[in-house]
């Protein structure tokens, strides 16, 4: 017993003392897996880099806005910036995370170029929206908050992302746009011309009306309204002999963009009060038709028959 109990005191001593003699270096240089390239320390350092690209984003992100207040850049142009930096950045980390777990870049790539070729053939599309929007973001010609048209529809761009961008339609609904889709198709961008755009409105009135008091009824609308800038000043125009009515339009401009289907919309009851007040009719499609009856035993009839639809 006592032989055995100085056997384990020996083996408590041994161990004790193997643990004692481990240094930093030897923990640092511990293998995590079978493979000699991953030790600890390069989880270590894959940790760090992944810490610090942290830090130096949000550190970038309060320098560019910064910058904005000094050089007045708008609120798209700092999110260009941000995003183009953003990426350069994590892509350097991430090569520097693949470098620190001794992973052989040019290895990795010759060994899988022939699934990279059939990843490129099939994700396409995708890296054409990523083309386009890199081309976004450095060109400047749609930035957040500008109001552009796309197949008709009207929205306020939200965000620009690397792959597709966020707009909001006038029903407030947020809609994920492809970048490619507004680089390869026709866009309105109704904030690049200005603070203000012009808009109009058409209204037929009848033959019988006074096109002067019509005009002035029509701009006095215009003048009234709050979304309706006084300069340019609004226009009244006769454009068309319609076949029921003379076509008259209202040329105004606004900086409600937006929101100008509501304007438009307050215009037309406007106009519709005034000319209830001044007895100025707006006409209904009508048509003539002249009837004529013819008796076989008897002669036709000399007049014909007049109605009015």
């Amino acid at each position: 017993m006592k032989a055995f109990a100085q056997t384990d005191s020996t083996n408590v001593a041994t161990d004790s003392s193997a643990i004692h003699s481990l240094s930093f270096q030897d923990v640092l240089d511990y293998q995590l897996t079978n493979s000699p390239n991953i030790k600890i320390v390069n989880v270590l350092v894959a940790f760090a880099v992944i810490f610090v690209t942290y830090l130096v984003l949000r550190w970038l992100r309060r320098i560019i806005r910064r910058f904005r207040k000094i050089n007045k850049l708008s609120v798209g142009q700092e999110m260009a910036y941000y995003q183009l930096s953003r990426y350069v950045i994590v892509i350097v980390a991430f090569i520097i995370i693949l470098e620190s777990l001794n992973v052989e870049i040019k290895a990795l790539l010759v060994g899988s170029a022939a699934l990279l070729v059939g990843i490129g053939l099939g994700l396409q599309q995708l890296f054409y929206d990523i083309v386009s929007g890199f081309f976004l973001l450095m060109e400047n010609t749609i930035r957040v908050n500008d109001i552009i048209e796309v197949d008709g529809m009207v929205s306020r761009v939200r965000e620009i992302g690397i792959r597709t961008s966020k707009v909001e339609n006038r029903d407030g609904i947020l809609v994920i746009i492809p970048n490619s889709k507004i680089v390869s198709n026709t866009v309105i961008n109704w904030s690049t011309n200005g603070t203000t755009t012009r808009f109009s409105v058409t209204v037929g009135v009848h033959y019988d009306s006074d096109l002067q008091q019509v005009k002035k009824a029509v701009l006095e609308c215009a003048k009234r309204h709050s979304e309706v800038v006084n300069s340019p000043r609004p226009i009244c125009r006769f454009i068309e002999f319609s076949e029921s009515a003379l076509t008259m339009e209202l040329l105004f401009w606004s900086k409600n963009r937006f929101r100008i289907e509501e304007v438009k919309s307050d215009l037309r009851y406007m106009i519709y009060s005034e000319f209830t007040k001044n007895g100025i009719k707006i006409p209904y499609p009508q048509r003539d038709l002249h009837l004529r009856s013819s008796s076989l035993d008897g002669p036709p009839p000399t007049d014909p028959i007049d109605f009015q639809m």
